[in-house]
């Protein structure tokens, strides 16, 4: 005699139940790699800030004169290209280089950053107990501190339903510094 088996497509089941847990878990896996992607995007654009701000205090410290007299100072960077009078031909002096150096910055934040906005503020000129001019040659150190912010738009790290209500938010770096 034979004995029949009551299991008929329990098997079946059990490996749809695994290819719903299965299948569960890689969109789960699917969201881990967007949000890394977003996180690792965060990152690299806070990377070329740290480099953009760099190279501005560099730039900066190697034209002391324009620093002192005040030609870095502006809200309003990017700057927009304009016309320098110097070049192979004929040197600059420090407000066109301050000039020519605002224009190469505004230049690398709007290729490196989405939206990008700063301001550069240097003060304490007064402070300095000597004419800062008639010593150029002694590079004696800046006596004022410079603030220089920087702004940009990042897309918006969280839930879907806060991405359609805010596709960006802005981000900020400030930094206190003495050229």
């Amino acid at each position: 005699m034979q004995v029949l088996s009551r299991q008929r497509g329990v098997s079946l089941i059990e490996v749809m139940m695994s290819v719903l847990i299965f299948s569960i878990g890689l969109i789960g896996l699917a969201g881990l790699m967007v949000m890394s992607t977003r996180s690792n995007h965060s990152a690299y654009l806070r990377t070329q800030v740290t480099f953009l701000a760099n190279n501005m205090a560099d730039r900066m410290s190697a034209n002391p004169r324009g620093v002192w007299v005040g030609s870095y100072n502006s809200s309003a960077y990017p700057v927009a290209a304009a016309t320098v009078g110097c070049g192979a031909g004929s040197p600059c002096n420090s407000a066109n280089l301050a000039i020519h150096d605002q224009q190469l910055w505004s230049s690398q934040l709007r290729t490196f950053l989405p939206n990008p906005s700063a301001s550069i503020d240097c003060t304490g000129t007064s402070d300095v107990g000597y004419d800062p001019t008639a010593q150029l040659d002694l590079r004696p150190p800046y006596g004022g501190l410079c603030t220089m912010k920087i702004s940009w738009s990042e897309q918006n790290n969280g839930s879907i339903e806060d991405q359609t209500s805010k596709p960006s938010i802005a981000q900020h770096f400030d930094w206190e510094f003495q050229p």
